[in-house]
């Protein structure tokens, strides 16, 4: 006797973002980016999450590279290029961001 039920569970469509957290629009945007053993670039901070970040940049980076990340007045955070694209690059940071850098940076409070 056939049935209707299903021997496999149901799951959620597939996401085209596989990013696991929200990102946020900045406030500030300026930032540089360097590479190892470069000279920091100028770019500008597009958005951001308190594991990594994405900016624009008129530099050749690559999937893989290390890099250290300084936004107006901060600190360095080391990232990681995780995906480069046509001047844009997505960064893990290495240590999620400070909390009140990531309020300084977004429009949360």
């Amino acid at each position: 006797m056939a049935s209707n039920a299903s021997a496999y569970r149901k799951v959620e469509p597939a996401r085209i973002e596989q990013r696991s957290t929200v990102r946020h629009p900045v406030v500030v945007r300026r930032a540089t980016v360097r590479g190892h053993g470069h000279r920091p670039v100028d770019a500008q901070l597009v958005d951001l999450s308190v594991y990594g970040c994405r900016l624009s940049a008129d530099a050749a980076y690559q999937t893989g590279d290390r890099l250290w990340l300084r936004f107006t007045g901060g600190q360095p955070v080391a990232a990681t290029a995780i995906w480069v694209e046509s001047g844009e690059l997505g960064c893990r940071f290495d240590v999620p961001l400070d909390r009140s850098l990531f309020r300084t940076l977004t429009l949360t409070f």
